[in-house]
């Protein structure tokens, strides 16, 4: 696999949700490895809680998990299909969703109340991380009004099909964010089928990864591209 050039920002933002200037960077960090779930939510949990407090800088952390199925606020019990893998209840908003190697998840601890605290606002700025990080490597990445996350047009599977490539699911406490984006670089997508994706079961809705795009992106790669977009949007990281 030949390495793709260096990532580039896309100039296409559609709601920048950048701090005052003078405002501390955001920490950027990448674990290695996989990322137990619980440690996850533990880190999550306890780094929040410091950011409210002016203790800590804001946070943008970005793991991989072993195979696991995770349950929003909005779960429901019939959209799982098959509990192959283990399955946790989470405080985040939203449905079913799976995590697992080659999926690339960025946690995002960001205090609103330093930017702009309104939580379409801060949604629609994920949707545009996502598809400026996208738009890198030549994929147009659309938002939908009924569905969130970001979504990629396949008239190959058929007319009126599409992909769905990120996640996003957060929380807020005391304005500061937690929880964040999934972005499918390389995971094995039959790993969706035991479960009914955000809670969308038309057939002309499916999953699909960079990878899966024909896109030979490796994980580090896809943190460049993503950092690059994330700063035009949110602003520096460190």
């Amino acid at each position: 696999m030949s390495p793709l050039p260096p990532p580039q920002p896309s100039a296409r933002l559609a709601r920048p949700m950048a701090a005052a200037a003078g405002h501390p960077p955001v920490e950027w960090r990448i674990a290695e490895g996989l990322t137990p779930y619980e440690e996850a939510v533990a880190l999550m949990e306890a780094r929040a809680e410091a950011i409210a407090d002016g203790t800590a800088p804001e946070l943008v952390w970005l793991v991989e998990h072993p195979p696991l199925y995770t349950a929003g606020t909005s779960a429901q019990e019939g959209d799982l299909h098959d509990a192959r893998f283990p399955v946790h209840q989470s405080g985040r908003g939203g449905q079913f969703t799976y995590h697992g190697p080659g999926q690339r998840v960025a946690y995002v601890m960001l205090d609103l109340k330093a930017r702009t605290p309104d939580v379409r606002a801060f949604v629609a700025s994920l949707e545009d991380w996502i598809t400026a990080a996208l738009a890198i490597y030549n994929i147009r990445g659309e938002r939908r009004e009924d569905r969130v996350g970001v979504w990629v047009k396949r008239p190959d599977k058929g007319q009126d099909y599409e992909d769905k490539i990120a996640a996003i699911g957060i929380r807020l406490r005391r304005w500061v964010t937690f929880h964040g984006i999934s972005l499918n670089v390389e995971p094995q997508l039959d790993h969706f089928s035991g479960i009914v994706p955000c809670g969308i079961s038309l057939q002309k809705y499916g999953v699909t990864s960079l990878v899966d795009l024909g896109i030979p992106v490796t994980m580090p790669e896809a943190d460049g591209a993503l950092r690059a977009a994330f700063e035009t949007i949110f602003g520096p990281t460190i």
